[in-house]
């Protein structure tokens, strides 16, 4: 894999040369200053200031360059614009073409302003990366926090160019829809701004500034909920060659059955929550073991996320199949513990559901398949399908309320949602065998060399970005056997990296190696939030019976109600909020109104009221849906470009982070039982309130670094 120095070099706009970040330079800066520091002759001060300076300046310039090309723009667009007044006193077909044309060239010029604003950021982001890796030092926390804040920063100048350029696309984007209809018929987009502007120069200019600026309207931020990453290097890949890559292996079809497997598996996860504990109680147990019954699906889960994983390096369509299958026999299982008066049965039916737990398999599908011009909208697709099937599961529980026999066959409350989701899945199989198309797939060398890799060199790589955990405390020069790779990867007029170091990860200590302190506290806000959805959740039907006498239909209503609470939040955030505040400032509220929302859910002397339990219930829940994506989309981009591709990938560490903290929170509800029921809500909050101002704690202790 070509090392971003090459691709900077090959994909930079040979008149504008001088104005890139000078990347050669600065990485010979920073390989420079460990012999000078361990001579003596340089000390940490003087590294921080000479290094800041030099960022600095890179950063002056290209902002700068970026001003006098936002002028000539400028310039151009209001000689147009008189030109454009002269032809509505005496319209001329020829031109009104030849106005479209040079307004086209205005734009084709925007667009490679924006690739080059792009490129520099992305040089920016990796030097300082590399400053830390090298040194141990979180230097982007500092940098980041003493310019980005600053009223006249540059580095905001960079990093949010749209603003600045907002009036140029503007411009064009208003005069070529003025200009669209050859026969003089002049419509403003402000007069009527839902007809199409059928432009291709307007459509390249709307993607390129969504995808420069992770444009945070509806659509994206659901999309953030998937955590579909994508590797920093294809952002360098023009989009015809994108288009030529993803040529062959997008089928809708397919598409739209791991969307309906991702909602078969979220009804299948949450269907059984308001019958759990009267199931349990019909086979001779305690209530409080439906946190068991519920968490089994999850801790086979643990183990299903890798292997399937892996299997989609392979082949997509075996993998659900093989899921469908385990999905139809642990459902008929889960329905027959009835009839057989067993746990044991009961139990290994939802630990075979959780085993056909194909989540994995999905998200990949939506990363390598699906063309990145609607990538979003099928990470917001996937979002979306969980979340409609986290709110019909339990809708679907108050619907099966009936109690019957055949034969020897019992269908009642307890056993029908396990005879419903084994008919939905032998149906889905069906048509999954029918319409599914297996994607080309990547010559075998390829994606062999793409995949494996030694062990050791992962350890060595990964070392030394776990030597950023240590921050100050560490010596800014690491051991000169810990820098050896990364002297290859700096070494005297190489411009590439070793292919090692950036292969991706090929196992959980590799990718935990890999871990900056920022992505593990964003990885313990996950696992909060997972944590305290699951406690409410699971535990929901016990504590509303204990308390409140409620029915399961009302449960399911309940919960039914939560769920339809998903994608409304998420639009008003996506749409309005995230527009407003940055994310770090989002993530951090939303933490703090989880922790209001369990300290509010806590019994505590006075009677347990319903309006006490549905009002915090409905804060923490809705707290929790905002603060898992925003909470995503800034591991996104924080986390190492190495865990955005292979088996063990930032999707995979994120699912398994989640599926640990359901593992523990359904574990923590049956163990809490054996204090009696009555103490069970208090006991099972306390975890989640301790949780929770700690990952607020580690927020305030990264917050600078998320950016």
């Amino acid at each position: 894999m070509v090392a971003f120095g090459k691709k900077l070099k090959e994909r930079s706009i040979e008149e504008w040369q001088e104005y890139y970040i000078n990347y050669k330079l600065m990485k010979k800066k920073v390989k420079q200053y460990g012999p000078q520091i361990e001579v003596g002759s340089l000390d940490r001060r003087h590294v921080l200031k000479d290094f800041s300076r030099m960022l600095d300046h890179q950063i002056e310039k290209i902002a700068l360059f970026m001003l006098e090309q936002q002028g000539l723009l400028s310039s151009r667009l209001q000689k147009l614009r008189e030109w454009h007044d002269a032809l509505q006193d005496e319209p001329d077909l020829s031109e009104i073409s030849k106005l479209r044309e040079a307004y086209r060239s205005v734009g084709q010029d925007l667009l490679k302003l924006l690739f080059f604003i792009d490129m520099n950021a992305i040089g920016i982001r990796k030097i300082l990366k590399k400053f830390d890796k090298r040194f141990g030092y979180r230097f982007t926390n500092y940098y980041v926090k003493t310019r980005a804040d600053h009223p006249y920063s540059q580095l905001q100048q960079v990093f949010r160019h749209v603003v600045s350029l907002g009036a140029v696309v503007g411009a064009i984007s208003r005069n070529l829809h003025e200009l669209q209809n050859n026969e003089g018929s002049y419509l403003s987009i402000y007069d009527q701004p839902v007809l199409p502007l059928q432009d291709p120069v307007v459509d390249s200019i709307k993607n390129a500034v969504d995808r420069l600026t992770h444009s945070t309207n509806f659509l994206n931020f659901m999309a953030q909920h998937a955590l579909i990453m994508q590797d920093e290097d294809l952002l360098m890949i023009p989009a015809d060659e994108q288009a030529e890559q993803e040529e062959g292996r997008y089928h809708f079809m397919s598409l739209l059955l791991n969307l309906a497997n991702t909602f078969l598996y979220m009804v299948n996860t949450y269907i059984i929550v308001p019958t759990a504990d009267d199931y349990s109680m019909s086979l001779g147990a305690a209530a409080t073991v439906c946190g068991v019954v519920i968490g089994a699906m999850a801790v086979a889960q643990l183990f299903s996320s890798v292997y399937f994983s892996a299997w989609s390096n392979k082949s997509y369509f075996k993998p659900l199949i093989f899921s469908s299958i385990v999905l139809f026999f642990g459902n008929l299982l889960y329905a027959l513990a009835y009839d057989f008066n067993s746990l044991a049965l009961l139990l290994i039916g939802r630990l075979f559901c959780g085993f056909g737990s194909a989540r994995a398999v999905n998200r990949r599908y939506i990363s390598d398949c699906v063309p990145l011009k609607i990538r979003m909208q099928a990470s917001a697709g996937f979002v979306s399908a969980s979340a409609l099937g986290m709110a019909c599961g339990p809708a679907l529980a108050g619907l099966l309320q009936t109690d019957f026999k055949i034969k020897n066959v019992t269908f009642n409350q307890d056993t029908l949602p396990g005879w419903v989701m084994a008919v939905a899945w032998l149906l889905y199989l069906v048509w999954l065998a029918i319409s599914f198309r297996e994607p080309a797939r990547e010559p075998e060398e390829i994606h062999t060399s793409q995949e494996s890799t030694s062990e050791q060199i992962f350890c060595d790589e990964a070392d030394q970005d776990g030597n950023m955990e240590k921050g100050l405390k560490k010596p800014l020069l690491l051991a000169s056997e810990e820098t050896e790779h990364d002297e290859e990867d700096d070494g005297d007029g190489s411009e590439e990296s070793s292919d090692d170091s950036r292969k991706p990860a090929n196992s959980f200590v590799a990718a935990y190696k890999l871990l900056t302190p920022s992505v593990k506290v964003q990885l313990l806000i996950y696992f909060m939030l997972k944590y305290a959805m699951e406690i409410l959740l699971s535990e929901s039907s016990v504590v509303t019976t204990y308390y409140f006498g409620w029915s399961m239909s009302s449960v399911s209503i309940f919960l039914f109600c939560l769920g339809l609470t998903v994608l409304p939040v998420n639009l008003v955030v996506g749409s309005y909020i995230s527009n407003m505040f940055e994310d770090r400032q989002i993530l951090l509220a939303s933490e703090i109104m989880v922790c209001i929302g369990i300290l509010l859910s806590f019994h505590v002397v006075i009677p347990y009221t319903v309006p006490q339990y549905v009002f915090s219930g409905f804060i923490m829940f809705v707290s929790a849906e905002v603060l898992e994506g925003v909470n995503l989309s800034l591991l996104s981009r924080v986390m190492s470009s190495r865990l955005s591709r292979g088996t063990y990938n930032g999707g995979l560490l994120s699912t398994e982070a989640g599926t640990i903290a359901r593992v523990i929170a359904d574990a923590t509800i049956t163990l809490a039982g054996f204090l009696g029921q009555s103490m069970l809500l208090n006991v099972t909050l306390l975890p989640s309130l301790v949780i929770c101002v700690g990952s607020i704690v580690a927020t305030c202790y990264t917050y600078n670094s998320l950016y």
